[in-house]
């Protein structure tokens, strides 16, 4: 007599899900990602030397640019009786006529031999954005030179 053996069926281990597929997916979608975004210049790359806590007993070359900047984001150059109003939307992060200012007396200051210099005073509730969108134009018109000070009458 044969002897007959009894076969267990090997129990079935549970299901699994093969994620190998989706590991490729994912790196895909990540390098597609990278590779089409773009980089944008941070506002902190502007490149302006800004003074020494030291004061400098020599006179500048040229009388320097103020600008100043109000509360509600408008913008003046100059002081005094000869105090203009630039830009007065401060929605509108272009500052053209500012702009338009700085690139006169730069080219005035080039001119002259000289490196403009620009002072800007920022009101204590203007906002930061206001105060931005000034820097951005002065690094567009390649002005390096920037000091911030208090109000002058």
């Amino acid at each position: 007599m044969a002897r007959h053996r009894k076969y267990e069926a090997e129990e079935e281990s549970d299901p699994a899900l093969d994620i190998s597929s989706l590991i490729d997916v994912c790196f895909l979608l990540l390098i597609y990602f990278l590779v089409t975004s773009t980089i944008t210049p941070r506002e902190t790359d502007l490149g302006m030397a800004l003074p020494s806590p030291m004061p400098s007993s020599e006179q500048p070359d040229i009388v320097p640019m103020f600008i100043q900047i109000e509360s509600g984001g408008r913008i003046f150059t100059g002081t005094g009786p000869s105090q203009q109003a630039m830009d007065s939307d401060p929605a509108v992060r272009d500052v053209p006529l500012l702009r338009a200012a700085l690139e006169i007396y730069a080219t005035a200051a080039r001119a002259a031999g000289s490196k403009p210099l620009v002072q800007v005073y920022a009101d204590g509730d203007a906002t930061q954005q206001r105060v931005i969108d000034v820097l951005n134009a002065l690094a567009g018109e390649d002005i390096t030179s920037v000091t911030f000070t208090d109000l002058v009458d």
